[in-house]
């Protein structure tokens, strides 16, 4: 499955000319791909031993927003260039925040001229989805200048927020090879 990401209408873009994420399930693991057209311009973290981190989204991060059933709980994780990442269970909007108890991703990012890629494979087998779970897809993208835009598959809110439900709008694959 295929989705592009819109920038919050609040921020500018620039110098991002899109983003686009791929989601396929194979077995227990999602599969995530983001790329970005514009990415020579992002202010990326140094590569270092892939760590779980905290802060992540203060600069260029990509986020997985999973509502694995019915009701308020939720995971968000986050996954930088530089192989970190974080993950937390949520009871509902913002509230009852832990860390999630969660295999380590494995995450890759490469820069071809202005197109970036960072690709994730995300082990769901903690999550134990159903088929009516969804979505959010994200990113924080911080340009060399220091600018900051904010891209999701919707914006409910004046004002970034990816935790809303109501930008949970795509579905988990339940079962893929696409």
């Amino acid at each position: 499955m295929r989705y592009s990401l819109r920038p919050h209408p609040a921020c500018a873009p620039a110098p991002i000319a899109a983003v686009e994420a791929e989601l396929a399930r194979r077995g227990g693991h999602l599969h995530l791909a983001f790329r970005v057209s514009g990415a020579s311009a992002l202010k990326t973290p140094p590569t270092t031993a892939p760590a779980r981190r905290d802060g992540l989204w203060r600069t260029t991060c990509f986020e997985a927003f999973i509502r694995p059933e019915a009701g308020a709980a939720y995971y968000e994780f986050n996954f930088a260039p530089s192989g970190d990442w974080a993950a937390y269970r949520f009871d509902g909007c913002r509230r009852g925040m832990a860390d999630a108890d969660v295999s380590a991703p494995r995450i890759d990012w490469r820069i071809d001229g202005r197109l970036g890629l960072l690709t994730v494979r995300l082990d769901l087998e903690a999550l134990s989805p159903s088929p009516s779970a969804r979505l959010g897809l994200s990113a924080v993208l911080e340009s060399m200048a220091g600018e900051k835009s904010f891209w999701a598959l919707a914006h409910p809110a004046d004002k970034p927020d990816f935790h809303r439900a109501d930008g949970f709008i795509a579905r988990l694959p339940f079962e893929s090879g696409a």
